[in-house]
């Protein structure tokens, strides 16, 4: 009917419920969704912290491993710069222990130098006041001695009709006859006190004089000659303008004499060896007859070698002759030199041979080491051989040499005191004195006259016999001593004492002699009775 209501909802009402439905659906699915991603958003949060837990536990145990890490590093560093320390520490006290034992070692020698020098002006104070009495006893007795004179002066002539003149002649003898034996009491003491100082410097002067000057045969010892063929080789020596003869003196270290003397050019040396080895130089350009500046260089360097070669031949010679074995290369050497030195035309190799045989000998006659001695003989004159390179006498330049080349102490003691310089302290120094005393004066050793040699031994014992007092005059072996016998009346212990001393003065003043020559007086009173 169309007034009565419809039995069920009509079509508005469907879509409203359908609409509401529709939004309940959508209220439900935003409710939903909302919790759904509330549920999402919180399981996110969760795990985002699980993982920041993670980060923050892994950040943690790499931050206590880099700590760990920089802790060991420091730790390393710290021991590594301990060490550095330690050790810059240990060298330090090193240094400062080494700085400290050198303070303390100059300060001993300070110490001993101060004391020295308190020594020193302790001796210079006690001598200075010695000396000032002296003088002072001196200007007393001076004083005397011209009171004395002045009185004695004017006593005679009051008491004589002498003369000035004579006056004083009388006075001065009678004076000179009081003090005779004063002077000779003032001479033994002054000679005991400086002899203990001076005669070791006396005889080392002396011995190095005579040994370097001997005027008596410096030509024969400094000179050689050289023959040429005809007067026109002099001017080829010569050269344009002297410069050949100069390239020769440079070369060998020798003078060369070219004068009027015909056939003949002199080479002049105190170097023997160097002497040598210019004159075979000079014969050999002589022979080939190229002589210019650059040959001569050439000729005399190999000369040289030769010679050098020869020089150590003959010095094993030498050592083999003497049975004397591992001798120092330098001491063969030296050996080898002595063959071109001689003393009086005597060669010194030779000589030294015959030391070496004569010591060996009597070495073993009294029970000694025969080869030991001779060995001392053979290297006695060893610094004859360089006593031009080296400074002192023969002995002394022999005496360190054997030393620096590592010879016995007996060795060095014979070479160093053969000619009594210093006090023997081994027996083969004897007998090397006496051998060599025995080579040097037997008869034909040295080129010396038989009347040459009466001569010289004459006027030794003539000068000693022109002395007051004098009863007998003896030269003995080869003049090397002259022992001279007084009258015991006529002159005492003091007066024998100035009367050996002036005769020694006397022979050095007038006498030409090699070597030294000793003076011994001898007094004796005898007293002779007979029982009949």
């Amino acid at each position: 009917m169309a007034g009565a209501p419809p039995d069920g909802p009509g079509p508005r009402q469907q879509t409203i419920g359908a609409r509401v439905s529709e939004f309940l659906g959508l209220i439900g699915g935003a409710v939903g969704g909302v919790v759904a991603a509330f549920l999402v958003a919180r399981y996110r949060a969760g795990s985002a912290r699980s993982i920041a837990e993670a980060i923050l536990a892994d950040a943690r145990r790499e931050a206590e491993t880099i700590a760990r890490r920089a802790e060991f590093a420091a730790k390393e560093d710290l021991l590594r710069r301990r060490d550095e320390l330690d050790a810059e520490a240990d060298t330090l006290r090193r240094e400062l222990r080494d700085q400290e034992k050198r303070l303390e070692k100059r300060a001993d020698l300070l110490d001993e130098k101060l004391d020295l020098i308190n020594r020193k002006e302790h001796e210079l104070e006690a001598q200075r006041g010695r000396l000032g009495d002296q003088q002072e006893a001196l200007r007393r007795r001076e004083a005397e001695l011209q009171k004395l004179l002045a009185d004695q002066l004017d006593a005679l002539r009051r008491i004589s009709a002498l003369s000035h003149d004579d006056a004083r002649d009388l006075l001065l003898r009678r004076v000179e006859d009081e003090l005779r034996g004063e002077v000779g009491a003032l001479i033994l003491r002054h000679q005991a006190a400086a002899r203990e100082g001076a005669q070791q410097r006396a005889r080392e002067i002396l011995t190095m004089a005579i040994q370097r000057y001997a005027a008596s045969h410096t030509a024969e010892v400094t000179v050689s000659t050289v023959d040429i063929p005809n007067d026109e080789m002099k001017g080829r020596i010569i050269g344009r303008e002297g410069r050949n003869i100069r390239a020769f003196e440079k070369a060998t270290g020798v003078d060369v004499i070219v004068d009027d003397t015909p056939g003949v050019v002199i080479v002049t040396g105190f170097d023997s060896v160097r002497r040598e080895i210019a004159k075979v130089a000079l014969e050999r350009l002589i022979q080939d007859g190229r002589i210019h500046p650059t040959r001569i260089e050439e000729v005399v360097k190999e000369t040289q070698e030769e010679l050098d070669d020869h020089i150590r031949r003959l010095g094993l010679q030498a050592a083999n002759e003497a049975n004397v074995v591992n001798l120092h290369d330098k001491l063969i050497e030296y050996l080898g030199r002595l063959h071109f030195r001689t003393s009086y035309s005597q060669n010194v190799l030779r000589h030294s041979l015959e030391v070496a045989f004569l010591t060996g000998l009597m070495a073993e006659e009294l029970g000694l080491d025969g080869t030991l001695g001779r060995r001392c003989g053979l290297l006695h004159d060893i610094g004859k051989a360089a006593d031009h390179e080296m400074e002192g006498g023969h002995p002394v330049v022999g005496g360190e040499l054997t030393r620096r080349y590592g010879e016995s102490k007996e060795v060095v003691h014979a070479a160093l005191g053969h000619h009594d310089d210093i006090r023997v302290e081994t027996p083969y120094t004897v007998l090397v004195a006496a051998a060599d005393a025995i080579s040097a004066s037997r008869p034909g050793a040295r080129r010396e006259t038989l009347e040459k040699y009466v001569r010289r031994l004459e006027e030794l014992e003539s000068l000693a016999l022109g002395f007051p007092g004098v009863e007998q005059a003896y030269a003995i072996q080869a003049g090397r001593e002259v022992r001279v016998i007084v009258d015991s009346q006529m002159l005492d212990d003091a007066s024998s004492a100035k009367v050996c001393r002036d005769i020694a003065r006397a022979i050095q003043r007038q006498l030409t002699y090699p070597g030294e020559v000793k003076v011994t007086v001898l007094r004796e009173t005898r007293s002779v009775e007979f029982a009949r």
